[in-house]
């Protein structure tokens, strides 16, 4: 049973970020349907849908970090999937994807994109809350989520609102049992969301992360800084494993 989530910020920055999320999802949604190429993609994106941020060849940071870290043969899991980007982008570089999200329309448009791009015969798609749906494990595990923690009036904005971050709490709670002896986990996430109360999941899951930033914006006298942050098993050192400590150590 996940607790009541509380902020861990102040009032005020509450106040504004609520704001900022209310202008961001009328933008959204006055912009939707639309049709875009992103990072040599033809997407079709439905009006329940969301969208990428940026809607040229160029990408973002956090879709060229995904496509620079897809292998070929590998096993990814695109965690709310939406219109679809990061498991074509994945089956494009040769990767066995399965793509799920909670929106079943966002999987119905991924499905479509997917065709449209030519790599339907490497993705499996599910209607998924988490994990539910969802077997085995991965190399590779992506996922963009909501960086809000505000209850969601439809699925549009289920796409950037989680209530009380129960779907990244559980997220976080369960991922280290999903990937595979040298798995990883690429997130992308903002101090534009509580980055504390992530950092504070990753921590207590036992999960080695790095940070990197790859952008920022300022909005009236806040700014909010962009992280791509990429979590790894944390391993014990070779001397724990040889005293017979075996919760955290390496399988042979």
């Amino acid at each position: 049973m996940i607790k009541h989530y509380t902020p861990r910020m102040t009032k005020e920055q509450v106040k504004l970020l609520r704001t900022w999320h209310d202008e961001n999802y009328q933008s959204q949604k006055a912009s939707l349907p639309k049709q875009l190429c992103f990072m040599g993609l033809d997407l079709n994106i439905r009006n329940d849908v969301f969208a990428p941020d940026v809607d040229d060849e160029t990408g973002n940071p956090f879709h060229r970090a995904v496509e620079a870290e897809v292998k070929p043969g590998e096993r990814v899991l695109d965690m709310g999937t939406g219109s679809g980007v990061s498991g074509i982008l994945a089956a494009r570089k040769g990767a066995r994807v399965v793509a799920v999200d909670i929106n079943p329309n966002a999987i119905e448009c991924a499905r479509q994109n997917a065709d449209h791009n030519n790599v339907a015969d490497r993705i499996t798609f599910a209607v998924s809350d988490i994990f539910d749906e969802v077997e085995g494990d991965f190399d590779l595990i992506v996922f963009d989520p909501p960086f809000r923690w505000f209850k969601p009036r439809d699925m549009l904005e289920a796409s950037t609102a989680d209530e009380d971050y129960r779907g990244l709490t559980r997220f976080i709670n369960e991922t280290k049992d999903r990937l595979r002896s040298n798995g990883r986990v690429l997130l992308n996430f903002a101090t534009s969301a509580d980055i504390d109360y992530l950092h504070s999941l990753i921590d207590t899951a036992g999960l080695q992360k790095k940070a990197t930033q790859y952008g920022e914006l300022t909005k009236g006298d806040f700014t909010a800084r962009y992280y791509i942050i990429r979590l790894t098993r944390r391993w014990a050192p070779i001397s724990a494993r040889r005293r017979g400590s075996t919760s955290l150590a390496r399988p042979t």
